[in-house]
Order: structure tokens, then C-alpha cells, then sequence
């Protein structure tokens, strides 16, 4: 019964996807939906794109294991993200009126910095769609009982995705979302009541996580572990903004008031929301103490799963499983809209700069294709996990984009040269020092790139125009 439930979902939502294709009329409705969606569907993306594998299944798993300071990157970091560009990045982008976050750094800083950029966005994709594909083959495995493998179940969920975004584009990604955001809301709330019930109340979940030191951000106040600290917090934080999914809800929105607002509350939604799946898998630790230190052991990430599936009536499953593949859905077609539309618009368009829109609508469709097997692929034979796939791809980000993309919006002597330096320095100290550094060096290396960065942000556009004053002062001198 519970596969027949998920395989309805499944042609409710591809049914969804096929209706919302009506709607894309030209490029730019594929792209961004036309920039006429209001709040509610903006909302719901942001919450429902954030809302992923790792809200469900890898938070959890590290919760258990380490508590509020091994969840740092996410769900904190990436709600001080959200907040960010709703409370000062959306309304200047907004008023650009841009097809891609690379447009931006094209018009501000020109070519060379959008193509560097770009490609960089392209390459961060890689770990979080990965991390939505390897979540949905567990989850089809788990609910066939081993039927479908997990290598299948990826393959099986890749295709359909693809067929429904490939089709809608923006508007699949907004219709979907907002479809299981309902479901994701709904069958948590449901869960949250009936697993705490299950647990001895909520009282006590929350009272016996707090007695064994779980809500503490930082166990040590050392030097090392502040910065550590630091550093996991701006990788989600800081290295997210710089991303295409995030600019196109801002652009699919009708008025930039729309955009911020729709940012921060699918932040505050987001943050809130992500409490449950913590709140129901450490309450699998007093209910089935066992099971779960059998998990740990095996695979963390499976203990939520399988507690629904052993303890729960059927109901219970099919509102956890849909609530699974909803938030996976969403976040996987979101995330692969996102790159093949910067791929498009800001490397191949730079090749083939007189494309019809026609012409320009069916290259991101072919570059959406070209993503998924890509994806798929680096999914497959990946080892890590879906925690550490989603935070390992805002760190290329953060090193690369994030001072260009700030110090273009908000330091008006930013140049180019700044702008190059900057991708330069961060990019190269990030992997010198990722590939050299031990577990125990002092410095992450992503805060130690995000810091050469702005250095080089610095050096890059202030040193020009020191020598042109230098310049300027040796012929007063001489006059």
C-alpha cells in the first residue's frame, strides 16, 4: 500500500509539472517565471528549495551525533543566508532586472569575471543536486524493502525530476513546490505529535536532548574552536548567496518587496521547520534506543526511515515518505534548473552570442539533460555523505563569489582587477590549504580563502589607484 501512495504522489506531482509547461510562453518564463509570481508561491520556493534531503535525513543524523554545534552550517547558517538577501540583496538585484546572478557580475565587474563566476556556480551545484539524488534512491529503496536498489531508486528518481522541470522549467519548479510544501508542512506537524506522544511528550524529548548537552553551539571557548565556529557558520551563510536559485526566486517575484519578504519568511519557515525531523529523530533515541545505535554505527542517516517504518501505522508512513520525497523534489528541481541556466545564459551564449529564443530555450533544456547525467554520475560514485555533500558545495562559493558579489553591490571603488584578484587569491588558497591542512590546522580553509579574497579584493582595486596617486604627487612635486 505505501508504494502504491508514493507512486500516486509521484504522477500528482509529475501531472503538476506537465500543467505548469502551459505556462512558459518564451526563455525568461522558463528561466525565472516571468517575474510575475506573488508571495505565497515565492515563499514557498525558498522554503521548499532550502527544504532537502539534509533538512530530513542528514540534520538529523548529525544532531544525534553532535548536537547544535555539528548543525551550524545547516539549518543556521543557511537561515542567516536567507535573511541576508531578503534584508539587503534582493532589492538591488531586483532593480537590474537580470537573467542570472552571472548578468550581475558581467555588468559590474564585465566578461571575464562573469565567465570565472559562473563556471564557479556551475561546479558548486554538483554536491547539492548530488545529495538529492542519492537521498532519493534510499528513500525508494527503503520503502520497496530492498526491491529497488539504491543505485536504481537514483536513476529512477533522476528521470523524474527531469521530465517535469524539463518541460515547466521556473514554473514547474514554483507549481511543484508549493504543492509539497503542503505536504511537507502537513506531515511533519503530524509526525512531530505523533512520535513525541510515542516518546513520553515533547517535554520530555527536549528536556532529555538539553540534559545530554545537545543545544550547545560550542563545547569549547579555545581560540581553534571559535574559529572553526565561524567558519562552518559562513559557509551556508555567506557561501549561499552567490547562487542562481536563490537569484531566480528573487527575480520570479512581482515587486522586489515581494522578493525580500519572501526571503526572510521562507527563512524564518525554513529555520522553524527544520526543528522537526531534529525533534523526531532524537525521540527515535527513547523509543527504540537500539535501532538507533545500530543506525549509528551503519548509517545514521537511516534512522529516521526505518523508526517510521517499524513503529508507525501505515498512515504515519505514507505522510513521512511523502513528506521525504517532497522536500527532496523540490530541492533537486530547483537546484537543477539553476546551473544549466547559467551555463546557458553565461559560458555558451559566449560561443553562440546570436541564439534565437527559441534556440535559447531549448539549450537550457539540453543543458538541464546534460546536468542530471552529470549530477547523477558524481552522485553514484560518491562516498560522502548528504550532509557533507550539501556543505562541501557552498565552500567553492564562499571563497570565489562572495567579496566580488559584495563589495560590487556595496564599495563603489570595487574594480575588475579587485574582482579577479579576489577569485584568484580565494580560489588558490582554498585548495593549496584544503589539500595540504590537517583535521587539526587552525584555520579552515574555507575562512582562511574567504579572507585571501577579500585581500585580494583590496589589493586588486586599491593599488592601482595608489600608484595613480603616487603618480599624481611626483609631478606636483616636480611642477
Amino acid at each position: 500500500m505505501l508504494i502504491w501512495f508514493v507512486a500516486l504522489y509521484l504522477l500528482v506531482t509529475v501531472g503538476i509539472g506537465f500543467y505548469a509547461a502551459t505556462r512558459v510562453k518564451n526563455s525568461r518564463d522558463f528561466a525565472a517565471g516571468g517575474r510575475s509570481m506573488g508571495f505565497p508561491i515565492v515563499a514557498a520556493m525558498v522554503f521548499a528549495t532550502w527544504f532537502g534531503s539534509e533538512a530530513v535525513l542528514g540534520i538529523p543524523a548529525t544532531f544525534i551525533e553532535e548536537g547544535f554545534a555539528g548543525i551550524i552550517e545547516d539549518p543556521f547558517g543557511s537561515f542567516g543566508c536567507l535573511m541576508l538577501v531578503g534584508l539587503i540583496i534582493a532589492r538591488p538585484l531586483y532593480r537590474m532586472n537580470l537573467l542570472t546572478i552571472g548578468d550581475y557580475f558581467k555588468k559590474r565587474f564585465g566578461p571575464n569575471v562573469e565567465l570565472l563566476i559562473s563556471l564557479v556556480i556551475i561546479v558548486s551545484y554538483l554536491g547539492w543536486i548530488a545529495a538529492q539524488l542519492t537521498a532519493l534512491g534510499v528513500v525508494f529503496n527503503v520503502i520497496s524493502d530492498g526491491a529497488v536498489s539504491t543505485t536504481q531508486g537514483m536513476m529512477l528518481g533522476t528521470a523524474i525530476v527531469l521530465l517535469y522541470t524539463l518541460f515547466g522549467g521556473m514554473w514547474s519548479v514554483a507549481l511543484t513546490d508549493f504543492f509539497q510544501m503542503i505536504i511537507i508542512v502537513v506531515g511533519l506537524v503530524y509526525l512531530t505529535w505523533l512520535i513525541g506522544d510515542m516518546a513520553g511528550g515533547a517535554d520530555k524529548v527536549i528536556a532529555h536532548a538539553a540534559s545530554e548537552g545537545k543545544f550547545t553551539f560550542i563545547h569549547h571557548f579555545e581560540a581553534k574552536d571559535i574559529v572553526a565556529f565561524i567558519g562552518a557558520a559562513l559557509t551556508m551563510m555567506l557561501g549561499s548567496i552567490p547562487q542562481q536559485d536563490v537569484y531566480a526566486r528573487v527575480m520570479s517575484a512581482k515587486t522586489e518587496n515581494i522578493a525580500a519578504r519572501a526571503s526572510m519568511f521562507g527563512a524564518a519557515f525554513y529555520l522553524c521547520f527544520c526543528m522537526l525531523p531534529i525533534f523526531l529523530a532524537y525521540a527515535a533515541s527513547m523509543i527504540d534506543p537500539e535501532m538507533v545505535k545500530r543506525w549509528l554505527v551503519e548509517d545514521s542517516q537511516m534512522i529516521l526511515p526505518h523508526l517510521i517504518l517499524e513503529k508507525t501505522p501505515l498512515f504515519a508512513q505514507i505522510m513521512f515518505f511523502g513528506a521525504l520525497l517532497s522536500a527532496i523534489m523540490s530541492t533537486a528541481s530547483g537546484t537543477l534548473l539553476a546551473p544549466s541556466v547559467t551555463f546557458t545564459e553565461n559560458v555558451l551564449k559566449r560561443f553562440m552570442p546570436v541564439m534565437s529564443d527559441k534556440q535559447f530555450l531549448l539549450a537550457m533544456r539540453i543543458t538541464i539533460v546534460v546536468c542530471a547525467a552529470a549530477t547523477l554520475t558524481f552522485a553514484l560514485y560518491s562516498d560522502a555523505s548528504i550532509y557533507e555533500m550539501v556543505g562541501n558545495a557552498y565552500k567553492v562559493t564562499l571563497v570565489a563569489a562572495v567579496v566580488p558579489l559584495f563589495a560590487g553591490l556595496f564599495w563603489k571603488r570595487a574594480t575588475t582587477q579587485g574582482a579577479l584578484f579576489a577569485i584568484a587569491f580565494g580560489l588558490g588558497s582554498w585548495v593549496y590549504l584544503e589539500y595540504s591542512l590537517t583535521d587539526a590546522a587552525f584555520w579552515p580553509p574555507q575562512l582562511a580563502g574567504l579572507l585571501f579574497s577579500l585581500a585580494g579584493m583590496l589589493i586588486g582595486s586599491l593599488l592601482p589607484q595608489l600608484h595613480r596617486h603616487a603618480g599624481e604627487s611626483a609631478l606636483v612635486a616636480q611642477a
